[in-house]
């Protein structure tokens, strides 16, 4: 399934390469909002570098995804943002973390706010990317020379790095228990910036998401699974950047299904993908990609929040004006409908006939889709048949 999606998210993403992105000569000097970017492509050896905007102003909101759901920026406006971010980058293998430049990485991850930075290229940058799992960026190019002012570090990544003999899982619990930004621990964690000091490398930005999402949610969830089920049905819901998200919750052990839609979107025709864990979670990497982790985690939080154990089907629409920004377009979305007031319903029936309401397509055109909710529908009725 993994590969018709990204297929079909391919498909999708094609007409975007005629957009237009921010132009810049061999010679870049401005600033980085902080970011860093870490490809997947010639693993283990990557192409690392910065994010860079070509202005002096305060660059910080172009890499800030924690604010754009919140402050209700739009989808365009957040194109407009990745697409001034100008990637640098140089080959450098995942454990030679011990070089001038990879420490300037380090030290952008770990900043507090934006930095001047100075940056020569060997060429021209050019092009643009989009991605499912990772936000959009402007041109590319290899750096000959790169520098930049200096860094006051947020207190405690720095906390962390000087750590050495703090594992990484450890250092990502510690830091978003202290309300440390997701983006903020995701990007000092690809760096390099924790765990042991022998084991520490370079990680994928793509990898690292899914790392930290799956750090937080284990931990989570080791908790949630003590605390009391949730004696009714629940439905938090919200819209944002052209799509609907519906979490149902149900009085039941931990158990979890995504499941997305995405409406003919280009006239590439409507899709369903969906993946699922019962309450011994799930080993394989899911068939529906980053975005099943990132929503699990953001559900957790919320049960983690009222001490409760339930478990959620999350119903997904992205409907014809959708664009792929990545996988924070999930999390914060679903961390906002979880902070958001929710209805509630004595049986599943009403919940699911209330979610109907909202969808453009059908519950049981998800529910044939999928796998859990079809066999908590059967189950449900099961129990109801041997009752009367």
């Amino acid at each position: 399934m993994i590969e018709s999606k990204y297929a079909y998210l391919k498909q999708i993403t094609k007409q975007l390469y005629n957009m237009k992105s921010t132009k810049v000569d061999k010679q870049l000097d401005g600033t980085t909002p902080p970011s860093v970017f870490i490809g997947t492509y010639n693993y283990p050896k990557v192409f690392a570098g910065p994010l860079l905007a070509p202005s002096y102003e305060d660059s910080a909101i172009m890499d800030n995804p924690e604010a754009w759901v919140n402050n209700s920026t739009t989808q365009q406006e957040i194109i407009s943002y990745r697409l001034n971010l100008v990637r640098g980058k140089q080959t450098i293998g995942i454990t030679d973390l011990e070089n001038n430049y990879i420490e300037k990485l380090q030290e952008i991850s770990m900043a507090s706010k934006s930095i001047q930075s100075e940056a020569e290229f060997n060429k021209k940058p050019r092009g643009m990317t989009f991605s499912a799992e990772n936000a959009p960026h402007g041109p590319s190019a290899v750096l000959k020379k790169f520098d930049i002012d200096n860094v006051k570090w947020d207190h405690q990544l720095e906390k962390t790095y000087y750590d050495t003999d703090l594992k990484a899982a450890d250092a990502v619990e510690i830091l978003h228990e202290k309300d440390i930004p997701f983006s903020q621990i995701q990007k000092a964690f690809s760096v390099g910036t924790m765990g042991v000091k022998d084991n520490r490398k370079l990680v994928p930005t793509r990898w690292s998401i899914t790392a930290v999402d799956t750090t937080i949610a284990d931990r989570l969830l080791d908790k949630v699974k003590y605390y009391s089920q949730l004696d009714t049905y629940r439905v938090y819901e919200f819209s944002s950047l052209n799509n609907y998200y519906a979490i149902l919750e149900i009085p039941s052990p931990w158990q979890y299904e995504w499941m997305e839609a995405f409406l003919d979107i280009n006239g590439k025709g409507t899709m369903i993908f969906t993946d699922y864990e019962n309450n011994k979670g799930k080993k394989e990497y899911s068939r529906v990609g980053g975005c099943y982790y990132t929503a699990k985690m953001a559900i957790l939080e919320q049960l983690e929040r009222d001490k409760l154990q339930a478990g959620c089907i999350v119903f997904r629409e992205a409907d014809e004006n959708y664009i792929p920004l990545g996988v924070f377009n999930v999390r914060e979305n679903i961390r906002h409908a979880m902070s958001s007031p929710y209805k509630e319903f004595e049986t599943l029936n009403n919940a699911l006939d209330y979610i109907e309401t909202k969808l453009k397509l059908t519950v049981k055109d998800f529910r044939m889709a999928g796998d859990l909710l079809d066999d908590i529908i059967k189950h449900r009725q099961t129990t109801l048949d041997q009752f009367f």
